[in-house]
């Protein structure tokens, strides 16, 4: 998951910066899946607060990443 947040951020500073931030959309759309099946003392840093807290919140950030690099228009180089 971390992994995959860093290359994000790699691809989203070398090259396409759209196809970075779904990467990191995906780590934390997959951060999401793991705190909603882990049990709170398995989760580690991932359980912050009670867990549908916990899953409400990174789903909602990662489809409003994802939505706003859809959504953004190319501009002219």
């Amino acid at each position: 998951m971390l992994l995959l947040t860093i290359g994000g951020v790699v691809v989203a500073a070398a090259s396409d910066w759209r196809t970075g931030v779904r990467m990191i959309a995906g780590a934390l759309a997959f951060a999401a899946v793991l705190r909603l099946v882990l049990r709170d003392r398995d989760a580690g840093m991932l359980a912050v607060r009670h867990r549908a807290l916990d899953v409400a919140i990174l789903v909602v950030i990662a489809v409003t990443l994802f939505v706003l690099a859809a959504s953004i228009p190319d501009q002219p180089v």
